[in-house]
């Protein structure tokens, strides 16, 4: 039995720790949706998976509670695959492994998932606790959240019942979220033909790792290394210098998470393989240098492979890696009424180059419309230049913040008076699905709230314990103190 479970409070890391026994990486849901499926009938609550793979569950309300409005509550059952590269797991297959670290709970050099298991946990403590005082209920858990908010958008119209929605997917303790970033998916392809590589040459592999990564839209705007955009800059050099050709590239693999680790191979004149490699050393000196105080311990190498049959041709080549060099990654622009929060941003995500084929997939955000079509086309312009045929898709609009909330006037009420200070209220970044579910559930109250979390998206990613009682007492107050229906 998990040491997780001796925490408090003991409901939800009780079905927190049973929720890290079934793989669920995005994509991969069915032992998931299966395993609530099977909760929900023990706990005795209508439950029905829908057309879009979301797990929709049912709770009427409490004796003397049926007068309160309906409370749709709200998370995402899948997590992010990451892991250090030094670990075998596999996500398809393995559970996640928890340990306790201090005050934080982390998985075993991968990601912990709490991002979003903590929601789907605290809707399971929910639905099972008999005691709990609430008014009636709809839980929402939806699939693929990380990839394209995939249950959100097809969503059926109809099947949900509240004029309220707690989504449980903010990672801060003591802030409420009412307004989150809309997004974009970018997708630059181009087909080439190989060509025979120099049998004369030798071949190069570069790889750079040990970036801390981490959310695209949470932590965009800390100023994280890409790895993809480093290694831009590299084979730029090494193409220009030591008449580098490139056989293979292979960065990053999620849209919403920063790249922590790329691979090139490069193939180079036999007598270039000395220059090169200084290239590279040289580029490990810069990028700590450059990075000072914001990543840890950025790790550049080159060694030698055996050399390719193929490569890329010249003119693809320089084409697309010019195209790499120049595309906008990171912050654009900041709110100009709220300087310190980010609207606009990109995140160079994922390439993958090799056998025939180039494949850049970049999540553009903003909480402007206007500006989120703006980035989209810059980007669109930048890949077009260099031939490649450009994709815009899974687009979803911001969640425009209402200060005139009336459940974020009560929840606030609540947190005064139970913790003694004010809560931040808040405007993220980070995509939530309130926007997309509110396009369909047009006038619901939403309140995002959680428990603290670091690191999401990254083998560091960590809960902080302490922060789970006052998350727990916020929810089952909230669901209390529900407003009546008019």
């Amino acid at each position: 039995m998990s040491e997780i479970r001796n925490l408090n409070p003991e409901c939800i890391w009780r079905n927190f720790d049973l929720l890290t026994q079934v793989p669920r990486p995005s994509g991969h849901l069915e032992k998931v949706q299966q395993f609530l499926l099977d909760f929900a009938a023990k706990a005795g609550v209508e439950a029905f998976l829908d057309p879009a793979g979301n797990i929709v569950m049912k709770k009427p309300a409490s004796p003397g509670m049926e007068n309160r409005k309906g409370v749709i509550l709200q998370a995402h059952m899948d997590m992010v695959p990451q892991k250090a590269p030094t670990s075998n797991h596999d996500f398809i297959n393995d559970p996640i492994v928890t340990h306790i670290e201090g005050d934080w709970v982390y998985a075993n050099n991968t990601t912990l998932g709490a991002d979003d298991g903590m929601g789907v946990a605290a809707i399971m403590a929910v639905m099972e606790d008999k005691t709990l005082k609430h008014g009636p209920l709809n839980a929402l858990i939806t699939a693929d959240e990380e990839t394209s908010m995939v249950g959100a958008n097809a969503l059926p119209e109809g099947e949900l019942e509240g004029e309220i929605l707690l989504n449980l997917d903010t990672e801060q303790e003591g802030e409420m979220i009412i307004g989150s970033a809309g997004g974009v998916d970018v997708t630059a392809e181009i087909e080439y033909q190989d060509v025979e590589a120099d049998k004369a040459d030798k071949a190069v592999k570069i790889t750079i790792k040990g970036l801390k990564g981490g959310h695209s839209g949470l932590e965009i705007g800390l100023g994280h290394a890409n790895a993809n955009k480093l290694m831009a800059r590299i084979v730029v050099d090494a193409i220009a210098n030591v008449d580098a050709r490139l056989a293979s590239w292979h960065g990053g693999n999620m849209r919403n998470a920063i790249p922590c680790l790329c691979e090139t191979v490069l193939t180079v004149p036999a007598e270039n393989v000395d220059e090169l490699k200084e290239i590279v050393e040289e580029y490990a000196a810069t990028f700590n240098n450059e990075y000072h105080g914001i990543e840890n311990n950025i790790i550049v190498t080159a060694e030698d492979v055996a050399m390719p049959e193929k490569q890329i041709p010249e003119e693809i080549q320089d084409n697309v890696v010019n195209a790499i060099n120049a595309c906008h990654n990171g912050v654009l622009r900041y709110i100009p009424t709220i300087p310190d929060i980010v609207e606009t941003s990109s995140n160079l995500a994922i390439i993958d180059i090799e056998n025939g084929k180039a494949k850049i997939k970049i999540l553009a955000r903003s909480a402007s419309e206007s500006q989120k079509e703006c980035i989209a086309n810059m980007l669109e312009s930048c890949f077009c230049m260099a031939g490649m045929k450009v994709t815009l898709s899974g687009s979803y609009q911001g969640w425009d913040p209402n200060p005139d909330s009336e459940m974020i006037k009560v929840m606030s009420a609540i947190y005064k008076r139970e913790f003694g200070n004010e809560p931040l209220i808040n405007v993220v970044h980070a995509g939530l699905e309130c926007s997309v579910i509110l396009s369909k559930y047009p006038g619901l109250d939403i309140v995002s709230f959680g428990p603290t979390l670091q690191h999401p998206h990254t083998a560091q990613e960590r809960c902080e314990i302490s922060t789970m009682p006052k998350f727990w007492k916020l929810l089952k107050c909230a669901l209390e103190e529900v407003p009546e229906k008019q």
